[in-house]
């Protein structure tokens, strides 16, 4: 269930969908003016239930006319042997989530959850299956001001060494019954449950919400 908060956002983000759709296809002044506006009411509600500065919402939002969508957040679910997960440490907050970022133009989602944990953990991987697509909205996730949609795919390590990423404090392998204080904005324990048993079940389809 989401928090009131997760709600306002997700109601304006659907208004800033809805009026950056209109400014693509609007030729009338009016129209043209009055999703200006609304853009601007939805990115103060973002702010205010976030609090992320309205310039830095703007600024995250392409400058351009354009039909908005999700975000895509790519992450790898990377077990050892003996059922620990992978975690890194984020620089941003401090906290431990799974390896991943958002999704860069030019690359497949395999590629980049590759390419993801390869820069922020030094470890080669193979990409085995997608786990799940998970929509933010549906978990209670700290409130945010873009709506996004969550790649998790299992991966294995086939090399690599230990490097770390300028954006990474650390990593480690935990077991799911004493995790590390994990991002939230990132990723929640049911979801590492969620990912787990998954995993664990070979003929499972893709989770999708």
């Amino acid at each position: 269930m989401q928090s009131k908060g997760n709600e306002l956002i997700t109601i304006a983000q659907r208004i800033r969908a809805m009026s950056q759709t209109a400014l693509t296809y609007s030729t009338n002044e009016y129209e043209i003016d009055r999703s200006k506006e609304l853009i601007a009411i939805s990115d103060r509600i973002i702010s205010i239930v976030s609090g992320t500065k309205e310039e830095d919402i703007r600024a995250d939002y392409h400058p351009v006319k354009e039909y908005v969508t999700p975000k895509v957040d790519i992450r790898a679910v990377i077990f050892n042997d003996k059922d620990e997960i992978l975690l890194v440490r984020e620089k941003a907050d401090g906290r431990w989530s799974l390896p991943g970022g958002w999704s860069d133009v030019g690359f497949t989602p395999a590629e980049i959850v590759v390419k993801e944990a390869k820069e922020e953990t030094g470890f080669d991987v193979r990409v085995i299956r997608l786990l799940a697509v998970l929509d933010k909205r549906c978990y209670n996730h700290p409130a945010s001001p873009f709506y996004i949609y969550k790649f998790c795919f299992l991966c294995e390590i086939t090399g690599g060494d230990d490097d770390l990423t300028f954006d990474i404090l650390d990593k480690g392998f935990f077991a799911l019954e004493n995790l590390p204080p994990l991002s939230l904005d990132r990723i929640l324990p049911e979801q590492i449950t969620l990912l787990d048993a998954l995993r664990r079940n070979r003929d499972s389809k893709v989770y999708c919400d």
